[in-house]
């Protein structure tokens, strides 16, 4: 009898293992925009040298997957402005994790937009430097700067990021 409970134990231990790495290669779920809003660990894509002009990236729609340097492996689905030099992302001043995670690193990561993965490094723009960049990212996405939208922080108070290749 324990002989059976030993191989039900494994048995159990292997699914639970399985379930948990389907879960990290096809997470995150699809979220209401159809973007999804989980984070995941694969990013996929191809890699592909920068482009001289990141605004044309604008008009392939869907959102950016980005991915950050170090462990663990964490990739997320963001919102996104391509400007000539580089790409605007922006996030909740709400100490998010992959914001953090890009202040306590070097910024390193990869961002991905339809299958052209890029190579670039993210820096924190602050004070009044992230007005015209939110400003753009507003027109963009369609929240509205000085309306809280689904928390408590109007876009004019977020966090800026600027991504430019490395």
């Amino acid at each position: 009898m324990a002989g059976k409970a030993k191989v039900a134990g494994l048995t159990i231990g292997a699914a639970l293992a399985l379930l948990i790495l389907v879960w990290m290669f096809t997470a995150p779920y699809l979220g209401n925009r159809g973007w999804r809003r989980t984070p995941g660990v694969i990013l996929g894509g191809t890699p592909t040298p920068p482009p001289a002009d990141f605004t044309p990236l604008n008009d392939l729609g869907g959102p950016l997957i980005m991915k950050l340097g170090g462990f663990p492996p964490f990739v997320a689905y963001l919102a996104y402005v391509g400007t000539p030099e580089g790409v605007i992302t922006a996030t909740r001043p709400d100490g998010g994790y992959w914001a953090r995670r890009v202040r306590e690193g070097d910024g390193d990561g990869w961002l991905r937009v339809g299958d052209a993965t890029y190579a670039m490094r993210a820096t924190e723009v602050l004070g009044d430097a992230r007005i015209p960049m939110l400003e753009q990212y507003s027109a963009r996405t369609g929240l509205p700067m000085d309306v809280p939208m689904g928390g408590p922080d109007p876009v004019r108070d977020w966090e800026v990021f600027f991504w430019t290749p490395r």
